[in-house]
């Protein structure tokens, strides 16, 4: 008993000393194993989002978030996936993506494919990245998206709104009021191309993120690259073959800014780049691939030239009319007087109807499209090579700028 006492006097000691001294006490840091991804866990996680996405179960996905907002967005997706009938969905977990955090959260690479049901005729794959934490219920999802030149896909965001037609699917993301003035646009452009292209009986997917650098996401690139641009015809997982899905991906801001008869234009003009697979044709020279598709665009508008082609004029009237037809150079992204060199091309391609006809530039676009020489093209339909071109061109830029 005494030595029991001596012991219990001693701690009570200790813990006294310990109180009133002002030092926070500190535990010593765990020397234990540190955190490390469960890739399996991750895997059957996501076999189970894949289930959820599948059924359109926005309960059943939510609960595979790691916290309110990782539910809140899985939750979203889910609907999403109802709305745009989603199919041929895969989810595929890769490899991990960086170190695991000390809270046992961590990223991977997962192999995405999927489909609009009616509207893809085969699925797109990209490489997303996908947010996991283990937690002692086991691992879940913290997040879907992001990372540096990986596409995130606008369906995968957040909420969309979508709007369908017979012919058009329209998804815009969060609660856009717009939807059903995009549909309207969407609806227009089909006739419009197919009056021209009559055979083209193919369907239309447009989507709208809701700022430019969800644009930028959605396409893999580089913040800023469409900063410039109304609208983009591209495929979706960025593939060139038969089989990628292509869509029609508006810029909300430069778009947003048209008015109804220039966002139709825009419109049309992205919907015959659609109809003549123009991301997967890069034989046609760029004046002759916009140039048709504003052709198309413009057809049937009653906007005098001193609109249509304001810009160019302004720039022949400055500079003098340009030494040779718009290329890629004229064509970049990043260039300032892209609306000049979109109106030249199409100047280009109304001289050519007008010397040859509508149809000669129909089969001269799908011909160079198929492989065909161009010069080759122009000399049997026009009796021009593309120097002729130039200087007939040059002298209608000069007339209009007169």
């Amino acid at each position: 008993m005494a030595v029991a006492s001596v012991v219990l006097l001693a701690l009570v000691g200790a813990v006294a000393w310990l109180v009133l001294r002002g030092d926070t006490y500190v535990a010593e840091p765990d020397r234990g194993v540190p955190a490390a991804a469960s890739p399996d866990e991750a895997a059957r996680v996501l076999g189970e989002l894949r289930q959820a996405l599948a059924d359109g179960d926005a309960d059943a996905a939510a609960a595979l978030g790691a916290d309110d907002e990782a539910r809140s967005l899985l939750a979203a997706v889910a609907r999403n996936a109802a709305g745009l009938r989603v199919v041929d969905l895969t989810l595929r977990y890769v490899d991990e993506v960086g170190a695991v955090a000390a809270d046992g959260s961590w990223q991977a690479a997962v192999d995405l494919a999927w489909a609009f049901e009616g509207f893809d005729r085969d699925p797109a794959h990209v490489e997303v990245l996908v947010g996991f934490r283990s937690t002692p219920d086991g691992v879940a999802v913290t997040g879907l998206g992001g990372g540096g030149d990986r596409r995130t896909p606008v369906w995968l965001a957040g909420p969309v709104t979508v709007s369908r037609t017979a012919t058009t699917l329209v998804l815009a993301a969060g609660r856009a009021p717009d939807a059903a003035s995009y549909t309207r646009l969407a609806r227009a452009a089909v006739p419009a191309v197919r009056a021209v292209l009559p055979a083209w009986r193919g369907r239309l997917v447009v989507e709208v993120p809701s700022t430019q650098g969800m644009l930028d996401r959605a396409l893999g690139a580089t913040e800023g690259t469409y900063a410039n641009i109304a609208a983009v015809t591209a495929t979706v997982d960025g593939t060139v073959t038969p089989q990628s899905p292509v869509h029609v991906f508006l810029n909300p801001v430069v778009f947003g800014a048209l008015d109804p008869v220039g966002a139709q234009v825009v419109m049309t003009h992205e919907v015959t780049h659609l109809a003549t697979d123009a991301p997967m044709t890069p034989s046609v020279p760029q004046w002759l691939l916009e140039g048709f598709a504003d052709h198309v665009a413009l057809r049937d508008t009653d906007l005098p030239l001193s609109l249509t082609a304001r810009q160019i004029i302004e720039q022949v009237r400055r500079d003098g009319a340009p030494r040779q037809l718009p290329g890629a150079a004229e064509f970049d992204e990043a260039s300032t007087h892209l609306g000049a060199a979109y109106e030249s091309a199409w100047l280009a391609c109304v001289v050519l109807a007008d010397r040859g006809g509508e149809a000669a530039l129909v089969r001269l676009y799908e011909e160079t499209a198929g492989g065909a020489d161009v010069e080759a093209g122009l000399r049997r339909g026009f009796g021009l090579d593309v120097a002729g071109l130039t200087r007939l061109w040059r002298a209608r830029l000069t007339e209009l700028a007169g």
